[in-house]
């Protein structure tokens, strides 16, 4: 295992802390962590918190003073299981690594986020969601077994069916319940790397909603960017995409050149954007690219996208959120129910009307909970945008938008938190109680400890 001291941020690149950082894989965690004096000194006093990538958009891979375990892969990460369609993996793998390696020989990951470079562990800590939740759910609903380490130092290898509490308490439980080691979980069968894509220009949201509600049944994957700058009769004009995995037969008839070697992936990203760059993601900026953005999309199209081009388009630029300046940016993130759509309605009207920029803006419809006790999706309507921070005025909105949410049985998604309080997540989880008592009976001395969890006091 590897030591060091670092100072760490989420990827909104708000409110650093400096803690000492653990780098190892899974099974040198089992072998050595509880034999580390010094680490264990350290863990007494402040616990620990495993951590990915660092792409949760706050605090909660983040332990002040603590220490913060980052995993890696091991010497045999991947093990897919074709016949059972099966994929056992590291929880420190990437979905990128296991996309290199799984999409040529046939197969897709159950749930993907707007971004690669999340690690499976941290998919299911955060229980992820993406464009096909309406149809496959979230992906703690396609894990079949996870390993773990426990509070204790024991290690277990559990199942929803063997260990109902823990399984429950650790999909969409932050990391804190205990170090996800492995996970086994059901991937998809696939023809092609592309998927065939229809996509449409919105003049405002309630046309959006009626064809998002038209579109669930014809389309696996669906998502609608928002121009939450746009007012009047354009309020929340969009561009909707609706896409299918494409079959070799879709490819030979829409564009014949991308059959000869339908599985192919090796996605490509440019260099990163510099350090110290300015704010660029201004409200005029912002309104240019919106106007920009909405006005080339045709009006109805169809065409065939790449696993990158409609799933991961920002991955194409490395260390993008530097274009928010300094001070970084929140992404806020909401669910309501269905039949709450008016408060969706009122919500993007009152974005729009007070100024704030928000680059990226994207609505989407969940469907069935996965059962996970704090677990973020639910059915109904869900928005994200990104918020450049420090800008005057920005608190006051979001306190706001809490209370609408809040109001119509809403909750905000913990693994894009930088601003919920103890109150906002007590009133929107309705499992909590139940969800603490069970993580203290596994860690009673509060082993497994965040930033995000004291913040919010979840321990």
């Amino acid at each position: 295992m590897e030591t060091e001291q670092r100072v760490l941020t989420g990827w909104g690149r708000t409110a650093p802390t400096v803690a000492t950082v653990v780098r190892a894989t899974g099974d040198e965690l089992r072998d050595d962590l509880g034999s580390d004096a010094a680490l264990c000194s350290i863990i007494e006093a402040r616990g620990a918190i495993a951590r990915g990538l660092g792409r949760s958009y706050g605090d909660p891979a983040q332990n002040g003073g603590g220490v913060v375990i980052e995993l890696e892969p091991g010497t045999d990460p991947i093990r897919l299981d074709a016949e059972a369609g099966v994929a056992h993996v590291d929880a420190g793998v990437s979905l990128d690594m296991l996309l290199r390696e799984i999409v040529p020989r046939g197969w897709f990951v159950p749930v993907t986020p707007g971004t690669r470079f999340v690690t499976v562990g941290g998919a299911v800590a955060s229980d992820i969601h993406g464009k096909g939740h309406h149809t496959d759910g979230s992906f703690g609903a396609h894990v079949v077994r996870m390993g773990m380490l426990l509070a204790d130092g024991s290690t277990r290898s559990i199942t929803a069916d063997a260990d109902p509490e823990l399984w429950w308490a650790t999909i969409g439980g932050m990391g804190l319940t205990g170090v996800i080691t492995d996970v086994s979980f059901r991937v998809i069968p696939v023809e092609s790397r592309h998927f065939v894509v229809e996509t449409r220009r919105v003049p405002n949201f309630d046309e959006l909603v009626e064809a998002m509600e038209e579109s669930d049944a014809d389309y696996r994957y669906s998502v609608a960017w928002i121009d939450l700058v746009a007012t009047g009769k354009n309020l929340g004009r969009s561009v909707l995409s609706m896409g299918n995995h494409a079959s070799v037969a879709d490819l030979r008839e829409m564009k014949p050149s991308l059959a000869e070697h339908p599985l192919d992936f090796d996605p490509r990203v440019f260099p990163d954007v510099p350090a110290g760059v300015p704010n660029v993601l201004t409200r005029p900026a912002v309104r240019a690219f919106n106007e920009l953005w909405y006005r080339k999309t045709p009006k109805h199209g169809h065409g065939i996208e790449s696993i990158t081009q409609f799933f991961h388009p920002l991955d194409m630029v490395g260390q993008w959120t530097r274009l928010y300046g300094s001070h970084g940016f929140l992404q806020y993130q909401f669910v309501v129910p269905f039949e709450a759509v008016d408060t969706m309605r009122t919500i993007v009207a009152r974005i729009a009307d007070e100024g704030h920029a928000s680059f990226l803006a994207v609505l989407k419809r969940f469907g069935a909970e996965s059962g996970g006790m704090m677990s973020f999706p639910r059915p109904g309507w869900t928005l994200t945008l990104d918020l450049p921070a420090g800008v005057s005025g920005l608190g006051r909105l979001l306190s706001e938008l809490d209370e609408l949410v809040l109001g119509v049985g809403g909750r905000h998604y913990l693994a894009k938190d930088a601003f919920a309080t103890p109150d906002v997540v007590r009133r929107g989880y309705p499992r909590l109680d139940e969800w603490k008592a069970i993580r203290e009976s596994f860690d009673p001395d509060g082993v497994w400890a965040s930033d995000q969890a004291r913040r919010l006091q979840l321990i």
